[in-house]
């Protein structure tokens, strides 16, 4: 829950959103100064947008499934051990995180674990439009604050208040990353490299990743941000079947792709499928 460690704002009227009520009851609701109040679903997560929402599509809860599904057999673990070392150190005396995107809060999970461990556990709030993957955050990450927001707007959090923002796979915001992070802080941004899963995405017909990726993801962050570092995390994969469906529909592929369709695509094919992640953890310093 928000403490001096993780400022968080109102997203009605931007002034300081704390806890309210007492006991078990200060755990469900947000409110600020001029009334605006905010509860819990049953599942544990908040929702910010208010007014219209939003206007882009968040994952479905098919997608999410396939997402937890593959997730869960540790084929990204690798990634995930990655995001936490390149997040750990920059946390300072009160640690707190933000995973912009942060979907069914598997990467968030590893970065808390991590900063556990080397003994500064970190405050956290996780982003995301879709309520099916925050209900799954919710559930994996309760000690986080996980809430329906739109990262293309101002993110609901005071400057200066978090060590480390995590994006990997997601929008990314640079103006408003910059504004959040505190003098020193890190933003920790993971991106696919050309090569990526390439035998499962002609199979499924996954899009393929451009050649020039990493220079234009540069570009975008060159006003507020420079690199710091930037390091490739290959993982060999071996796949079944249901692997590469899953693989497939947990990701955009899954907004206009149905499993029906995948596995028809994939069916026949020899087990295991082998194939390669190539990723970018990408370490951004606020100019």
């Amino acid at each position: 829950m928000p403490d001096a460690a993780l400022p968080l704002l109102c997203p009605v009227c931007c002034g300081p959103l704390s806890r309210a009520g007492v006991g078990a009851a200060a755990a469900r609701t947000l409110s600020c100064a001029s009334g605006h109040s905010f509860d819990a679903a049953r599942q544990g997560y908040f929702n910010f947008l208010v007014g219209k929402g939003t206007p882009f599509e968040p994952d479905s809860a098919a997608m999410v499934e396939a997402r937890v599904n593959f997730l869960s057999r540790g084929h990204y673990l690798p990634l995930a051990r990655a995001v936490a070392a390149a997040v750990v150190p920059s946390l300072g005396e009160h640690p707190a995180v933000l995973d912009s995107g942060t979907g069914t809060g598997h990467y968030l999970r590893a970065v808390l674990d991590a900063s556990a461990a080397a003994g500064r556990p970190a405050a956290a709030l996780g982003l995301d439009i879709s309520k099916f993957a925050l209900r799954r955050a919710a559930r994996l990450n309760p000690e986080a604050l996980n809430v329906v927001w739109d990262v293309w707007r101002p993110l609901p959090l005071a400057d200066d208040s978090v060590d480390a923002v995590t994006v990997v796979f997601a929008p990314r915001n640079p103006a408003e990353f910059a504004r959040v992070l505190r003098p020193g802080g890190r933003l920790v941004v993971v991106t696919p490299r050309p090569g990526h899963l390439n035998i499962v995405a002609d199979l499924t017909g996954m899009l393929g990743i451009e050649e020039s990726k990493e220079d234009r993801l540069g570009q975008a962050m060159a006003e507020h941000f420079d690199t710091h570092s930037a390091a490739p995390v290959d993982i060999p994969l071996e796949l079944s079947r249901r692997d590469a469906a899953d693989l497939a529909l947990m990701g955009p592929a899954g907004h206009h792709s149905d499993r029906e369709s995948v596995e028809a695509r994939l069916a026949g094919v020899p087990e295991p499928l082998q194939t390669g992640a190539r990723f970018q953890v990408t370490v951004f310093a606020v100019r």
